[in-house]
């Protein structure tokens, strides 16, 4: 996987995060849905990467 690419999906993996974590403090539900999206987001993209690389080889 390419540093670019792996950095990319790890901050989106970490602002989903952020997300999350707020609008469970807040308890604003929006906010929670959208980080946890993100989240998930960014676990697929990584996951994917890493197939690719696996397949490379």
């Amino acid at each position: 996987m390419g540093i670019g690419k792996k950095a990319k999906n790890l901050s989106k993996t970490a602002e989903g995060k952020t997300k999350k974590v707020t609008g469970e403090a807040t308890s604003n539900e929006s906010l929670k849905a959208k980080g946890k999206a993100e989240q998930v987001k960014g676990d697929a993209k990584q996951a994917a990467e890493k197939t690719k690389d696996t397949f490379k080889h």
